[in-house]
């Protein structure tokens, strides 16, 4: 039983301790109250009737705590077991059941939290492979036209006004091709099988290609991508560079289409004794407070009105965090949104 429920009960024990003392205190002003008005004609019939309410009312107090104590203790269990099921039911844990039976009331609600925590679990389940289906039969068509895109861009036999919507087909497609991704590695997130292929990488090498492969990519959207470099060293460190490029594109992108109207981003790495942090920040209007922390949450868009899924934070928590790592968001002194990305390093 957790601190809470355990704070509750000694609040109803002392209620009913108070109350019983009150009793008690009842019993002694009453016998009081007949001595004094009796006086030297108190016989010892009264005073033998006094002692005897007296004990009566200590014997009753005793017993009402008791059965207090007793009735809390099987009232307070259960309710404390089914919040426990349901809040971590609340927290994502779909499917969990409460052990019973209980009796009366209590039962008829543990038998409606199991129905609601079966049925979310199915429709959870509907809704992972729907997702991890529709991924799988749009990535076939995406490949195709981004090669064929990639293709026409460098041929020079299209004039202007081609050449600019070819440019736009091969950005977008680009673009669903990596929310066609972030989707499938939500899948796996939620099925437990998002994996990791450990091994030792150069995360400034591989965070420095990202950085300029993006940057070419965001200059001809009109926006600028400065990587502020340092030459302070960083460590190998163990870590999946795959996945992790995937993380640095994911936080890129999100700067780009919620903190483009600041025309800039930027980005760097450095080592801060045991951890290899990674800061990407963009200038524009940054995130609302209360937002801040739902931000990571799959499919939260919040407030903002630029495109996408909902998910690329949230595939990007979980893969940092099976380095071991945290991924932060806040709000940069004077404008705009700070992510931080730290992996403790590998010695």
């Amino acid at each position: 039983m957790n601190n809470k429920s355990s704070l509750r009960q000694r609040r109803l024990l002392e209620t009913a301790a108070i109350f019983c003392a009150a009793t008690v205190v009842l019993t002694v002003l009453v016998g009081l109250v007949a001595f004094f008005f009796e006086g030297a004609k108190l016989t010892s019939r009264v005073a033998t009737l006094s002692a005897l309410t007296m004990g009566s009312g200590l014997a009753i107090s005793a017993v009402a705590l008791l059965a207090v104590n007793s009735l809390l203790k099987g009232i307070l269990g259960p309710v404390q077991l089914i919040s426990e099921k349901a809040q971590r039911i609340a927290a994502g844990s779909y499917g969990v059941q409460i052990p019973g039976p209980y009796p009366g009331e209590l039962g008829e609600l543990a038998d409606n939290i199991n129905d609601m925590s079966a049925a979310i679990s199915q429709n959870e389940k509907s809704q992972t492979e729907f997702i991890s289906s529709l991924s799988h039969e749009l990535r076939t068509p995406l490949t195709v036209i981004t090669g064929w895109s990639e293709t026409l861009v460098n041929s020079d036999d299209l004039d202007t006004d081609t050449q600019r919507g070819m440019n736009i087909i091969l950005r977008e497609s680009r673009r669903l091709n990596e929310m066609v991704i972030d989707l499938l590695d939500f899948t796996r997130m939620g099925d437990g099988k998002l994996t990791l292929n450990i091994e030792p990488a150069d995360l400034r090498s591989e965070f420095e290609d990202t950085v300029f492969m993006y940057g070419n990519r965001l200059r001809q959207e009109g926006l600028e991508l400065i990587y502020l470099e340092n030459d302070s060293p960083i460590p190998i460190i163990d870590c999946d560079a795959k996945r992790m490029r995937q993380v640095f594109l994911n936080i890129l992108d999100n700067a780009a289409k919620h903190g483009g109207e600041g025309r800039r981003i930027e980005a760097s790495i450095c080592y801060e004794e045991p951890w290899v942090t990674v800061r990407i920040r963009d200038f524009g209007c940054g995130i609302p407070e209360d937002e801040i922390p739902l931000v990571k949450n799959k499919f939260f868009k919040g407030s903002s009105k630029a495109r996408g899924t909902g998910i690329g934070l949230a595939v990007s928590d979980e893969i940092v965090a099976m380095h071991g790592g945290t991924l932060s968001l806040s709000n940069a002194p004077g404008g705009g949104t700070l992510v931080t990305v730290q992996l403790p390093d590998s010695q």
